[in-house]
């Protein structure tokens, strides 16, 4: 099997896309991701696919929690920006607009068309990445007007 011929068929699945975030200390920790998924309504399950050598995955590790923001249209630069690799450590969020989660503390993205903020439930480690399963602790929405960000065929698109 051809690994370009497989990048390219998932990147016609288009995909929302999403930001993952957690506080270990005084720092935020947050990464781009297109790979969320619900799993389970009872109890309410979801999972998020991390790259097992970022910073992020050490932090959530630590730290057992995590919000997860699914991206408004507006968020573009943002989902960009946290996709960069390098990016610092220190101030990562600081041009960013969001708020804090009321149940872990976790950056919650303003543009978002809805937000969850979650505790670890389970790891399960897959080749380069690990899947992290969250119990959704709390759900908020955007009004129904705002458009999501997508993710196709290697670019960001609005529906």
């Amino acid at each position: 099997m051809d690994v370009d011929d497989y990048r390219r068929a998932a990147g016609r699945f288009a995909s929302g896309v999403c930001v993952v975030s957690t506080r270990q200390g005084r720092h935020d920790h947050a990464i781009t991701v297109s790979s969320f998924a619900s799993v389970s309504l009872d109890p309410v399950l979801v999972l998020v696919c991390v790259h097992a050598d970022a910073r992020f995955y050490d932090a959530v590790e630590e730290t057992r929690t995590w919000g997860l923001s699914v991206l408004a249209a507006a968020a573009r630069p943002a989902a960009t920006w946290l996709a960069t690799p390098g990016r610092p450590v220190v101030d990562q969020l600081a041009r960013v607009p969001h708020r804090r989660g009321p149940r872990t503390g976790a950056a919650l993205l303003e543009d978002s068309v809805a937000t969850l903020e979650c505790a670890t439930e389970a790891e399960h480690p897959a080749g380069t990445h690990v899947v992290l399963v969250g119990r959704v602790l709390d759900v908020t929405l955007a009004p129904e007007h705002v458009r999501p960000l997508v993710h196709h065929r290697g670019a960001y698109a609005e529906l």
